[in-house]
């Protein structure tokens, strides 16, 4: 079998665990004023609330993607709302769609891959929004890029970009994103796959079957 390396932060078993993302918290209080209901667009913001003040979980939850939406109901959050798309533009609409009338309040990292704010504001949604946390790369040396012809799982755009900070992409390998979002962010020229669904464990299920 291939060899899989996995750039998440996650350790799965039977594959080799290469985290290139780094994250760390950049506030030590939630503004949780005037809100009603909070908006996760990614497991990482549950787990940065989660260390910052668990009071997060009086307010009903909107979560983007399957894994957002585990992560709050691990931690005793409600999920309010999970879209049956995963992608920033369809979340946004359904919210303009469904929850016009609420106040929300965007939790999220520094650096993000769709500007829900501004679409929202645009159409008349009450949001705010507080960065909790941002990204930042895992440096390594050329010696520890991944063996010839392996399977580079990438479950996000930064993902990619610490990724090519730090290797350069071996024609032998084969990409495997975790969805469309992230595949916007993969260079021109490579092979790859897009996961089933937007879950690590679907993600490995489809390096193996490669």
């Amino acid at each position: 079998m291939r060899p899989i390396y996995l750039l998440s932060p996650s350790k799965k078993e039977g594959v080799v665990s290469l985290p290139i993302i780094s994250f760390a918290l950049k506030s030590k209080k939630i503004e949780f004023d005037d809100c009603d209901t909070l908006l996760f667009t990614s497991k990482q913001a549950v787990i940065s609330a989660e260390k910052i003040d668990e009071r997060w979980k009086v307010y009903p939850c909107i979560a983007i993607g399957p894994a957002t939406a585990q992560q709050i109901r691990s931690f005793g959050g409600t999920v309010l709302y999970e879209p049956g798309s995963f992608y920033g533009e369809t979340l946004a609409a359904d919210i303009v769609r469904f929850f016009k009338t609420r106040k929300l309040l965007y939790l999220r990292p520094k650096e993000v891959s769709f500007d829900s704010r501004s679409f929202l504001e645009k159409n008349g949604v009450n949001i705010t929004e507080q960065v909790i946390y941002e990204t930042s790369c895992v440096t390594y040396d050329k010696h520890q890029a991944p063996l010839k012809n392996a399977v580079i799982i990438f479950t996000s755009p930064s993902s990619i970009q610490c990724f090519f900070k730090n290797f350069k992409w071996d024609e032998s390998y084969t990409a495997v994103v975790i969805g469309k979002a992230t595949l916007k962010h993969l260079p021109d020229g490579i092979s790859y796959a897009i996961a089933d669904e937007p879950l690590i464990d679907a993600c490995i299920k489809k390096a193996k079957a490669l």
